[in-house]
């Protein structure tokens, strides 16, 4: 680990390689073992992105097939882990909810020898949208769901076990595009932090427990919560400028808009902003697309901030019917794939990561009793 300046938040500080993601480099905004987001969300299907993450190449259609097959078999609950999500108080943060719920996996199914890790990383994989849906499915509506529906993809899946039904294509494929959209994204701070637990030769479900946790904070998950709820309060474009305007004019935050990494526009944007629009097209209703569009237009007129992955997320899956408190943890259905295949790369060739600090507190002092301190 090298670090060549001293800033706030290690901004612009290499901590270390991967062979995994580049972010804004190589005349590409985004890729994942050097293949381009945009050839990736138009070609590829989530399950193979998360073949390439874990494996390092696109999977063949035999080895496509056989780990679509594994993943499927792997979707089941423990009935000890139902009952921990069921005694989870239904007003939970679900990301408070997954962050339990694969610590408890993680003592009913422990990894043991790190020769394990690609089974362990293949059940999360496979089990975090049931953990989720089971536990929000449970305390909204009363039902005990079936984990274990017979959609192919993850994302057929959540919707199914969401809405009590296989979906439409067209919902299942957005979905999809959105998993495939959030799998990795380099050295940001949930991922960091997986690496520096794993840092320690801890487990897996260590590292992923802390991960979700980082992921919870608003200056990491949660812009697309923001965005959603920023433009459900307006009812026109016009409203929307005008609101958005005064946003900015007695300077609160606006969530959804600029990036730690990318200066110019987050490549991500455009493939959410285009399925938006489509969604909202089927919906017969281009309220919510008109009004993002609105916000972004503001946004970047007065404030040179483009609109970030999160931001057209909001409205892609609210026109799903997903509820807007269960779009962080969509995220990590999706980051689980970059998370794991971190955990595998640093244990690769591991090194403890301890960084030093600058130290700013007082000069050395002599011991003061207690009875003669004022």
């Amino acid at each position: 680990m090298s670090a060549t300046k001293k800033v706030g938040g290690l901004a612009g500080v290499s901590a270390g390689s991967t062979s995994l993601c580049t972010v804004g480099k190589e005349g590409a905004g985004l890729t994942y073992c050097g293949y381009d987001i945009y050839d990736l969300a138009d070609n590829a299907g989530f399950e193979e992105v998360a073949y390439l993450l874990m494996h390092g190449k696109l999977p063949t259609q035999k080895e496509l097939s056989a780990y679509v097959a594994k993943i499927k078999s792997l979707r089941a609950l423990p009935d000890q882990l139902k009952s921990v999500l069921e005694m989870t108080p239904a007003n939970s943060h679900p990301m408070d909810v997954l962050r339990t719920a694969v610590s408890v996996l993680g003592n009913l199914e422990p990894e043991g020898n790190f020769s394990n890790q690609v089974a362990t990383a293949d059940r999360l994989l496979a089990v975090l949208p049931s953990m989720l849906l089971y536990w929000h499915r449970f305390h909204t509506d009363g039902v005990r769901i079936d984990v274990e529906t017979d959609d192919d993809s993850i994302a057929g899946h959540f919707l199914h076990m969401l809405h009590d039904k296989k979906p439409s294509e067209l919902h299942r494929k957005c979905l999809d595009t959105t998993l495939i959209l959030y799998a990795e994204h380099e050295f940001n701070a949930s991922t960091f932090t997986a690496r520096v637990i794993t840092g320690t030769l801890s487990d897996m479900h260590s590292a992923i427990t802390g991960a979700i946790g980082a992921l919870r904070g608003p200056l990491h998950g949660g812009a697309n919560e923001a965005a959603m709820e920023l433009i459900q309060r307006f009812k026109t474009p016009e409203e929307a400028t005008a609101g958005v305007l005064g946003m900015l004019e007695r300077k609160e935050k606006i969530m959804g808009f600029g990036h730690r990494v990318y200066t110019v526009s987050d490549p991500r944007n455009s493939v959410n902003k285009r399925m938006s629009k489509t969604l909202a097209k089927e919906a017969g209703d281009m309220t919510l697309y008109d009004v993002s569009e609105a916000v972004e237009k503001v946004m970047w007129d007065e404030k040179k901030l483009f609109a970030n992955a999160d931001f057209f997320a909001a409205s892609v899956y609210h026109f799903m019917g997903i509820p807007t408190y269960l779009f962080t943890p969509i995220f990590v259905c999706s980051r689980i794939t970059g998370w794991t295949a971190h955990v595998m790369e640093q244990r690769a060739n591991n090194k403890l990561i301890r960084p030093a600090a600058d130290y700013i507190g007082p000069s050395l002092q002599k011991f003061v009793p207690i009875a003669k301190r004022s």
